[in-house]
């Protein structure tokens, strides 16, 4: 269903677009980005930790990495400060990017066993289903946080997939 090269792909573009809301949120106030707004997460600040704690525990899953303290209730107020939280997201944008580029094309075939927290139970899904998941995952909190950007003022630079540099 998916290729190394598309999670090699992907996992650039999540570098990228990680770095094109940062620089964006970078020119809010603190107050700004942690304000309530309606969104899943409530504010940019919660939004931006959800996703970074969602990409920790996917990769947990399918490298091994440390699986992050907390739950999803949890996930939005996991890192307080924002230029702890730029670290992160930005170390842990290599950690996936090199995670993609060693990956064996034979690790995508085959299911994976884990426990759903959302679900509450274990599951056992295809890999390339999951691998899809967590970029989709990342796309769809990145599309709120754009939107509550806008509406605070930015304008982020290019999302579409074409025109990654």
């Amino acid at each position: 269903m998916i290729s190394t090269d598309f999670v090699r792909k992907m996992s650039r573009y999540n570098e990228w677009q990680n770095k094109n809301l940062y620089n964006a949120a970078d020119a809010l106030s603190d107050e700004v980005r942690k304000r309530e707004c309606g969104a899943f997460f409530n504010s940019i600040h919660g939004t931006l930790n959800h996703l970074l704690w969602g990409d920790q525990i996917w990769m947990s899953r399918f490298a091994g990495t440390p699986k992050p303290v907390g739950g999803i209730k949890e996930s939005a107020a996991r890192i307080e400060d924002w230029s702890d939280l730029k670290r992160e997201r930005e170390a842990f944008d290599r950690t996936i990017i090199d995670w993609a580029e060693k990956l064996d094309p034979h690790w995508l075939e085959g299911d994976l066993k884990y426990f759903s927290g959302a679900a509450g139970r274990e599951m056992s899904l295809p890999k390339s289903i999951l691998v899809t998941h967590f970029f989709n995952h990342q796309t769809h909190h990145r599309g709120q946080v754009h939107c509550m950007l806008t509406q605070n003022g930015q304008k982020p630079g290019d999302t579409d997939l074409p025109f990654m540099r």
